[in-house]
């Protein structure tokens, strides 16, 4: 049975996305349409359903990383603000959405709160194993039909003409005719 890690991250976090919207637990707040994702961001996420894309790839940061805390995350989806003429400086996420969807997660019992050796943090339950192998089976299944469909093509044979025979001349004098 193939594992998150056997299909691409991209296709992986929306195909998740896609599951997450049936779970009644996970739903964006009214502000969410408002709010950008840090102090680094100009303007708020463009699509209409970035919390479920957000919740998919914090429940696949979870399992990747797992314990993991909000600071953890909030570190992750930071990134460089643009300052004009100043340099380049690097911001945090922001804490709220990263926490917003965490509880909801954890309140759907995807996620729960854990432990491992000295360092705790939020850590995948087996719900949420369950939901991202199987999306991966979907999208591995699906890239393996797809592979199929495409018959393999034979390299065209390359046919070599002969070359056309150079006058023979001199480079330093010309061609006469």
């Amino acid at each position: 049975m193939p594992t998150m890690f056997d299909v691409p991250a991209n296709e992986l976090i929306e195909e998740v996305a896609k599951g997450l919207k049936s779970v009644k637990e996970i739903k964006p707040p009214e502000w969410a349409t408002y709010v950008k994702t840090g102090m680094h961001k100009e303007r708020p996420p463009k699509r209409e359903d970035w919390w479920y894309v957000r919740a998919a790839s914090v429940l696949r940061t979870v399992r990747r990383l797992g314990p993991v805390g909000v600071q953890k995350l909030r570190t992750k989806y930071g990134g460089r603000k643009n300052r004009g003429h100043q340099t380049e400086h690097a911001f945090k996420g922001s804490g709220n959405i990263i926490r917003k969807i965490l509880q909801q997660l954890e309140t759907a019992g995807l996620i729960k709160k854990g432990d491992k050796g000295v360092h705790k943090g939020r850590v995948i339950a087996p719900k949420g194993i369950s939901l991202m192998d199987k999306a991966a089976a979907n999208i591995y299944k699906a890239m393996k039909e797809k592979k199929q469909e495409q018959p393999k093509q034979e390299a065209p044979v390359e046919v070599k003409k002969p070359a056309a025979p150079k006058p023979a001349t001199s480079p330093a004098q010309p061609a006469q005719q």
